[in-house]
């Protein structure tokens, strides 16, 4: 994944994400709670993004993290803050409103088939 011309904030677009996911990128979803019980990115680690600063030591260090939220803004602020801690972080463009027009795979935490809301 590389970044767009022109952006402060890497970031790719879901056609640039490898599909099945390889096995070295950790994905971190920045959304809500209530986001992320609907539908999220199987293996991803949730951290809101107000609990980021905090809980930056959850975050892997040793390997490349894509950044999600629903259409990619929250995602950004999370990225351009990780790339300044010594993060290799990469926001994803269009986040997962992106991932689920591509068609891409989803969990759910409640039960019912996910969705993003």
């Amino acid at each position: 994944m590389t970044q767009q011309p022109g952006q402060a904030v890497p970031t790719v677009a879901i056609t640039g994400v490898p599909d099945p996911l390889p096995e070295g990128l950790a994905v971190l979803d920045v959304r809500e709670p209530v986001e992320w019980q609907h539908g999220h990115v199987e293996g991803a680690l949730h951290v809101p993004l107000g609990e980021l600063v905090q809980r930056l030591d959850e975050v892997p260090t040793d390997r490349q993290v894509l950044v999600v939220c629903r259409v990619g803004g929250r995602s950004a602020q999370a990225t351009a803050w990780l790339q300044q801690q010594g993060v290799e972080a990469v926001n994803l463009d269009g986040g997962m409103l992106e991932w689920e027009a591509a068609g891409r795979p989803m969990v759910s935490e409640r039960g019912a088939p996910p969705q993003v809301v």
